[in-house]
Parts: C-alpha cells; sequence; structure tokens
C-alpha cells in the first residue's frame, strides 16, 4: 500500500517533471530550441513528426496520464530509465540518478527502458560492419525485459492477492477465473502504455 506522505513527497518534484514534461511530450511536435537532429537529412522527419495529427492524438493521451501523474500513483518510477541508469555485475543489478523519480504510470519506466533498446537496435544499420548477431541479442533483450516483468509482476500479484491494497479487493475478485481476467486486462494495458511511451522516447 502506497502511504499518503510518500506519494506527497514524490509529487513534490514538480520541476523535472515538468522537464520531461516539455522534453518528451511537448517539443517534439513543435518548433523549439531544444529539439535537434541531423539536419538536413532529417528535416523531412522532423516536418512530418511535427504535422502527425495521429501521432498528437496518441501524444496527448500520454501526457494526460503522465502529468496526472498523482493521481495515477500507479508505482514509484524512476522518471528517467534507460540504459545506461542500469549497473549490472554477476551479482547485482542496480539503478542509478533517482533525481526524476515520482508516483506515476508504470508504463512511463518500462517504456523508457525499452524504447532505448528500440533506438540501439536500429542504430545498428549505421555501423560498417555486420551487426546481425548484435541486433538479435537486442531484440532478445527487449523480449525478455517484458517477458520477465510481466512474470514477476504478476507472481507477485497472486501472492499479495489478500494484501492492504484497494485496487482490487479481494473480497470482490476472490473467484480465480475473474481474478485472471482482470489481471490479463491490466497487463494489456500496461503493455500498451509502456509501447507509447516508448515510441514518445524514441521521437524525443
Amino acid at each position: 500500500m502506497i502511504l499518503p506522505h510518500a506519494v506527497a513527497e514524490f509529487c513534490a518534484n514538480v520541476e523535472m517533471c515538468r522537464l520531461t514534461e516539455h522534453v518528451v511530450f511537448s517539443d517534439p511536435y513543435k518548433i523549439s530550441e531544444y529539439n535537434c537532429w541531423t539536419s538536413p537529412y532529417l528535416d523531412g522527419d522532423a516536418e512530418a513528426i511535427r504535422n502527425d495529427s495521429a501521432l498528437k492524438l496518441e501524444v496527448a493521451e500520454l501526457k494526460s496520464m503522465y502529468i496526472l501523474f498523482c493521481e495515477k500513483t500507479q508505482a514509484l518510477i524512476h522518471g528517467d530509465l534507460h540504459t545506461s541508469s542500469v549497473m549490472v555485475t554477476q551479482d547485482s543489478t542496480q539503478v542509478i540518478d533517482p533525481e526524476f523519480a515520482f508516483y506515476g504510470p508504470m508504463g512511463f519506466d518500462i517504456g523508457a527502458f525499452l524504447g532505448n533498446l528500440f533506438l540501439a537496435y536500429f542504430a545498428q544499420d549505421g555501423h560498417a560492419n555486420d551487426r546481425k548477431a548484435y541486433k538479435e541479442r537486442i531484440m532478445t533483450t527487449i523480449s525478455d525485459t517484458w517477458n520477465l516483468f510481466h512474470k514477476k509482476f504478476t507472481s507477485l500479484w497472486d501472492i499479495r492477492k489478500d494484501g492492504p491494497g484497494e485496487a482490487y479487493l479481494h473480497e470482490i475478485y476472490k473467484d480465480m477465473e475473474l481474478r485472471e481476467l482482470v489481471k490479463q486486462k491490466y497487463m494489456i494495458g500496461l503493455f500498451h502504455d509502456s509501447l507509447g511511451f516508448a515510441a514518445a522516447k524514441m521521437i524525443r
């Protein structure tokens, strides 16, 4: 259960959240001094993004989900999670640079990390030597990231089904079939959110 005082503490991280809001959900879709791309080669692509109404509608929905984070306190998230924020050894995994942390939509962190991997995948085509094996490794990492998260998250859901959380009260969802349907719907929504945020971070 998320304690109100803990939510209030991280909801106060307004300046960092506002920075992310601008650079991820606003600046790429208008002329901004903070936009950078390889000009003139990608000028057409940048203009296409600014003129894509369907894309802007999707981004508006993601932005709304993001800026209302204090009302959708799914989890304490890192807020700027990418591959260089993750330090890995044989024995442990540590995440650094938590200054953007806040309570918000889980899909933002998952999507940021996946988007970083997708960018690395597509960047391999710019290398002179054959990167096929490395690209396959990246795609495996992308798949494993979501699948292992899904497995761990749903496992904890089952273990703590009688816990103090109020979203899915056990006395309402004690029927196993119903609980599985609710869990499946939740995870599909989370996957959709994650891919949307991944795309937004890639465009940024």
